[in-house]
């Protein structure tokens, strides 16, 4: 019986010890390795995923693949466990093909070959006012009216929740909202609600409250936000912009807002708190919204930057100056600068250090980690600070990414995305 159960014991360890062996090249290859790789085209991309895995050119034989040694490689069976230099002669897509021991299929990824693209890393800090597309709702209240406290919308609309419509009306302000429950008084009003991406319809009935002289829901809203951040580039040829390297979230909620439109505003600094452990810096500045001061349009927000338009007539004004950009496999750990306008006049250039790189990192924000180093930049702000977001990071003469996180625990680290995430994700909106 006991040699029975060691036998047993031992084919069970086999068979895990097998699985173990298949199954990590799986997670490997679905984790570690990205859906999809841009490269610039006619350019050589070096690439070293250090894994017992071999590829296949799926549709075509327009990329090239060489050894260390360049020595050209068959596009049949590609072995990604030492560097491979990558190029493409023209615009397109080819598909490669991953497999485990050159038969197991594992993935398919997309390599793109791209013109090359030259932008103006920006630095500037600028006011952001965004209007939501429809009514935020930032939780439920609750009301009295004849010493009986009172909640409408109770068990029916729920934080974080959008309101569109009202009795089929586009809402654009809380005004909106407000003038359709007066004018409904105890009549039910159809409310059109967005909720985790599905649309709702819920009938509410105003109550009348004599404290505040009118009919009321029971809910807190808001219809608009507006800050401080960093434009990350600017494209010269077209006037587009993105900005931050992540989405403008609501503070209650901690939802990405949706937006109906917005604005990029001068601002002026007025003070800038410094970072210390545990308790992050921020820069406050004063934004006039009057129309001679709007520079721009925000036309997106995302989860990882946001994205608009600039006037074309402040386009040269704000430039710093063109240089190409860098994809994510050309970035490494070592020396690097951040642009920045943090004293209202100039765009300064500060030494920082790239200590880690994550390349095709499942969190696009968080690709690189940076310290800031420069001392000048350490006497200002003691490290990332808040209005920060989106300071372009230049490393080698190019472009690669922004500075978007700060470490709560050590203001002078923080996260930083590549900048081909960024432009990216600005060309899948625009070509919406």
């Amino acid at each position: 019986m006991r040699h029975r159960k060691k036998r047993v014991f031992f084919i069970c360890f086999i068979a895990l010890f097998v699985c173990m062996i298949i199954g990590s090249p799986i997670i490997i290859s679905y984790y570690y390795l990205p859906k999809e790789v841009k490269l610039i085209v006619g350019k050589e991309h070096i690439f070293n995923f250090d894994i017992p895995i071999k590829a296949s050119v799926l549709k075509d034989k327009a990329i090239t693949v060489k050894s260390e040694h360049d020595h050209l490689i068959n596009t049949d069976a590609i072995s990604l466990n030492k560097p491979l230099y990558v190029s493409m002669d023209k615009v397109g897509r080819t598909d490669v093909t991953l497999s485990f021991l050159g038969f197991i299929p594992l993935k398919t990824v997309s390599v793109e070959a791209v013109p090359d693209r030259e932008l103006i890393p920006c630095g500037k800090i600028v006011g952001i006012k965004i209007d939501t597309k429809g009514i935020l709702v930032l939780g439920v209240g609750q009301f009295e009216i004849e010493g009986k406290v009172v909640s409408p919308c109770k068990g029916l609309i729920e934080q974080g929740d959008m309101i569109l419509k009202c009795n089929n009306i586009e809402l654009k302000t809380k005004e909106d909202l407000r003038d359709i429950v007066e004018t409904a008084k105890t009549k039910g009003v159809q409310l059109t609600v967005l909720r985790n991406k599905e649309t709702k319809q819920i009938t509410i009935h105003p109550l009348y409250s004599m404290f505040d002289n009118e009919y009321k829901i029971g809910l807190w809203i808001r219809d608009s936000t507006q800050g401080i951040g960093t434009l990350t580039y600017i494209d010269p040829e077209t006037g587009s912009f993105g900005a931050l390297g992540h989405g403008i979230t609501d503070t209650d909620t901690k939802k990405l807002m949706p937006i109906r439109d917005g604005n990029i505003i001068t601002t002026t600094i007025t003070h800038i708190k410094k970072g210390k452990r545990g308790v992050p810096g921020e820069i406050s500045g004063i934004i006039d919204y009057s129309d001679k001061n709007i520079i721009g349009e925000v036309r997106d927000n995302t989860s990882i930057g946001i994205y608009g338009e600039l006037d074309k007539s402040i386009v040269e004004h704000m430039a710093y100056h063109k240089v190409p950009i860098a994809f994510q496999d050309e970035v490494h750990e070592g020396k690097a600068s951040i642009l920045v306008d943090l004293t209202n006049d100039k765009i300064e250039e500060y030494e920082v250090y790239i200590q880690k790189v994550s390349k095709y990192s499942n969190e696009p924000a968080k690709g690189m980690v940076i310290k800031i180093v420069d001392a000048r930049l350490l006497n200002l702000t003691n490290g990332i600070i808040q209005g920060m977001s989106g300071s372009p990071i230049l490393q080698d003469g190019k472009l690669i990414g922004a500075v978007t996180h700060v470490f709560i625990q050590d203001p002078t680290r923080g996260y930083g995305i590549f900048i081909e995430n960024m432009i990216n994700n600005e060309r899948r909106y625009w070509e919406l």
